[in-house]
């Protein structure tokens, strides 16, 4: 009898860790969400910066960053560019990077006019397809990701920023 309790009182045990391990494996992880599973794969590309340069752009993996995709031929990403370099001055830790969806010269000769003193990396048009993943459906320019500290996709913005409420998601988000 006490043989038999000591068993059932086993069988209880690790039923209970059993099923503890199984629920905290089978949990979704917020590093396995869409989104930041795609922004993995874009930190994990290695693209030229506006001089040629090849840079991993796994350097800005856990930081808190401002993603913005761009071209030089698009008036509204163009339009948002010294709004960008002003707010990279007073945003701290967090650092703005673009991605421009253009080519290497124009971009260059583009960073050089402007002055443009925030990292710019460039894509081809590929690019578009991963943005598209991360909810841009229709693959428009410019397209902004704001990522956590804890590096998941806290907000995306398709369409010319809107800076205030850009401002309002950096607080809430704790991200300044």
């Amino acid at each position: 009898m006490k043989k038999t309790l000591l068993y059932v009182v086993a069988a209880i045990i690790f039923a209970i860790i059993g099923a503890y391990v199984g629920t905290k494996t089978m949990a979704p992880s917020i590093s396995s969400t869409p989104e930041t599973r795609v922004l993995a794969n874009i930190l994990s590309l290695t693209l030229p910066d506006h001089t040629g340069k090849q840079q991993s752009l796994s350097q800005w993996k856990n930081k808190p960053l401002i993603i913005n995709f761009w071209a030089t031929w698009c008036a509204p990403c163009v339009a948002e560019m010294p709004e960008l370099m002003a707010l990279q001055k007073k945003i701290g830790e967090t650092r703005i990077i673009g991605i421009g969806i253009d080519s290497q010269a124009n971009i260059a000769q583009f960073a050089e006019k402007l002055h443009i003193d925030y990292p710019l990396y460039v894509a081809d048009a590929g690019m578009i397809n991963l943005l598209r993943q991360l909810g841009n459906e229709t693959g428009g320019l410019p397209f902004t990701i704001l990522v956590g500290t804890d590096g998941t996709v806290k907000k995306v913005y398709v369409g010319q920023l809107k800076f205030d409420a850009l401002r309002q998601d950096l607080a809430s988000f704790q991200i300044m």
